[in-house]
């Protein structure tokens, strides 16, 4: 297997795009060309998961944190990254990371740990801003099928819990082609009139290069007259956190032994219970302090999530109850996650789990 095969087929699943802009998600250390022989899927990358990899004989590790997360001005081995990217070279083991963009994917880390905790139909917590365009193209009547099967079949014209959304309008087109200019209609020299539909549909950015790919491959006309514009809208499908309900209503109290249980947590951090009862729950793997104030207006009984400072617990009041699970605890999962992703498509490669414990807090 080469390495550019299952880099490819990753930034098809889960696209970079989707990452958050101090994010470093990617392929972050190897050639694309390299011959992977197997892949060790893990949360971080330590010294214990090269040795893990060099043991299996996997030369490609999948990390969800990145290993290189802020820029190297040398690599002199002065600090731990330094000296694994180092390390990693010379063992000649390609590092990639899904980091923030599977955080953000409606069917990511988080989703994950709402099917593990049982909430039923989860939703995007703080949908994603800034990433969804609205194409306009202008096509003849004959060849509009066509053209709208061809953008959707590219990624455009999803709104929820629909695909195939268009808006058509129809009116006139005027143009007159200059010498040196073979029209599908018309004659050069001659000013031309032709009933056209005005297509309008949506789609994500970071598809831009494949729909307007699509468009002019499709489209009849030798010059596609198209517009793309910047919408404010949030993409409900993409973003931070998820939240959803319980079949049922049941004691705080209860609640949380059960997410220690599932989760196997040395103890949880939690504001005061008051003997409430929870079915609302929102989710965020690994650091989610930002997404308080989102949990408390979309009006959930409990928020889990990692990384919750002192002050951060006053924040809910009486509102909502506020529960650190811990960071490493709440995206254990992601390894199982990612190499699900991967054995839909390389069903014989080899796959490996690895069976390195890297969370950095132990519990007295």
């Amino acid at each position: 297997m080469i390495l550019s095969e299952i880099t490819s087929y990753l930034k098809s699943l889960i696209p970079l795009g989707l990452q958050e802009n101090y994010d470093n998600s990617g392929l972050l250390i190897g050639l694309e060309e390299t011959e992977i022989n197997g892949v060790l899927i893990c949360l971080d990358v330590t010294s214990d998961i090269l040795d893990e990899a060099i043991e299996k004989k996997c030369n490609l590790v999948i990390s969800h944190h990145p290993l290189i997360f802020s820029g190297l001005k040398s690599i002199t081995g002065r600090s731990q990254t330094e000296r694994l990217v180092m390390r990693a070279i010379k063992e000649n083991i390609a590092i990639y990371a899904l980091h923030t963009n599977l955080d953000n994917h409606h069917e990511g880390v988080n989703y994950l740990l709402c099917q593990k905790i049982g909430i039923q139909q989860p939703e995007i917590l703080k949908p994603m801003p800034g990433i969804l365009r609205k194409l306009v193209t202008f096509c003849p009547v004959s060849h509009a099928n066509n053209v709208r099967e061809a953008l959707f079949a590219a990624g455009t014209g999803h709104i929820g819990n629909y695909d195939s959304c268009s808006f058509n309008s129809q009116g006139e087109g005027t143009f007159r082609a200059l010498e040196g200019a073979t029209p599908f209609v018309g004659e050069p020299g001659i000013l031309h009139t032709e009933a056209e539909l005005r297509i309008e549909t949506i789609f994500p950015a970071y598809l831009e290069n494949c729909v307007i790919k699509a468009l002019k491959h499709a489209h009849p006309y030798e010059e596609v007259a198209y517009d793309i514009y910047p919408l404010s809208n949030p993409h409900q499908k993409t973003g931070a956190g998820m939240i959803g309900n319980l079949q049922n209503a049941i004691d705080a109290r209860d609640f949380l032994q059960g997410i220690k249980n599932i989760l196997n947590i040395g103890c949880i951090r939690h504001t005061e219970l008051k003997n409430k009862k929870v079915q609302r729950i929102a989710v965020c793997g690994g650091s989610g302090s930002f997404l308080i104030n989102d949990a408390i207006n979309c009006g959930a009984d409990i928020y889990l999530t990692g990384d919750i400072k002192y002050h951060d617990f006053f924040l809910p009041g009486d509102t909502m109850i506020l529960a650190d699970i811990g960071h490493y605890e709440s995206e254990q999962f992601t390894k199982e996650l990612i190499y699900t992703l991967l054995k839909k498509k390389f069903t014989t490669f080899a796959l490996f789990i690895s069976g390195s414990n890297t969370n950095p807090v132990n519990y007295l």
